[in-house]
């Protein structure tokens, strides 16, 4: 069974709904320890004090705010508890929007919604009434105390899941999306690259560029890709425990960059249309 990350309430005006909140992603990525050469000893990490160098006890270690340069204001357990928002229990609908408005640059980290099971029947009854897909409930959640501003929305389907489970995976599932505030999106600007004007193209390369588009458009299949990164070293590293030796690929020739970009274009879309035609036999 899955261990739930929080527990608390989804607010839906006057309906209260019990829900249990779920990671809905992990990360697969290759993780390395740092190791002493000479035998394989893990290097372990201490809290010290900078002004001493001393160890610090855990229970000994507060929390405080840099307001200046090496100036902080302290606060206790009890002080940062008496600050946390309402939403650290609940999770209150605050309007309904097109998911189209939301720019998926605000978009953070991705959670299964869940009902407790005495929230099963009020679940079900959001759920329903989101069933068109059109819009999405803008949220607020606490995490790790910090609050995030999150969207709502029902799940389609079930990503990662078989075909042959689409019947056993017939009921609801909410996704909750936690975002960014506006202040944390940068502003960028190409100026700050020494870039003035960025030039308008041409017709004729427009026209070649949407063709090329056009000839790499299909629908989205995630089975399609997959981390060639992670997968070259978890054979290395089975090869490594085998005891064989691990040879290092050379590179491929890079292809000397096409000037025109016309000719770049054309070429573009002659492999995309040649690349078709053998997926397609």
């Amino acid at each position: 069974m899955p261990r739930s990350l929080w527990k608390g309430t989804l607010s839906f005006g006057l309906v209260t709904i019990p829900v249990q909140l779920f990671s809905a992603t992990e990360s697969k990525n290759p993780s390395f320890n740092q190791l002493r050469e000479s035998d394989h000893s893990r290097i372990s990490y201490k809290r010290v004090a900078k002004a001493d160098d001393e160890e610090v006890p855990y229970d000994e270690i507060v929390k405080g705010f840099e307001y200046a340069r090496d100036h902080y204001v302290v606060f206790t357990k009890d002080e940062l508890d008496a600050l946390r928002p309402a939403s650290s229990r609940s999770i209150e609908i605050e309007q309904f929007v097109p998911l189209e408005q939301i720019d998926p640059i605000y978009f953070d980290r991705t959670y299964y919604l869940a009902p407790d099971p005495t929230g099963a029947k009020a679940y079900a009854l959001l759920a329903e009434a989101m069933s068109d897909g059109g819009s999405v409930a803008v949220c607020r959640i606490t995490l790790r105390d910090k609050e995030y501003l999150a969207t709502l929305r029902l799940l389609p389907g079930r990503p990662g899941a078989r075909a042959a489970d689409d019947e056993q995976n017939a009921d609801p599932l909410f996704v909750l999306e936690t975002m960014h505030w506006p202040d944390e999106i940068r502003a960028f600007d190409f100026s700050e690259l020494d870039i003035d004007e960025i030039p308008e193209p041409r017709d004729k390369e427009v026209e070649m560029a949407k063709q090329l588009i056009a000839s790499l458009t299909e629908d989205f299949d995630p089975t399609q890709h997959h981390d060639t990164y992670r997968e070259r070293v978890l054979e290395a590293v089975e090869a490594k425990v085998e005891g064989q030796e691990v040879t290092v690929a050379e590179e491929a020739e890079q292809e000397a960059p096409v000037v025109d970009l016309m000719a770049a274009l054309r070429q573009s879309v002659e492999r995309a249309e040649e690349r078709r035609k053998q997926a397609a036999s």
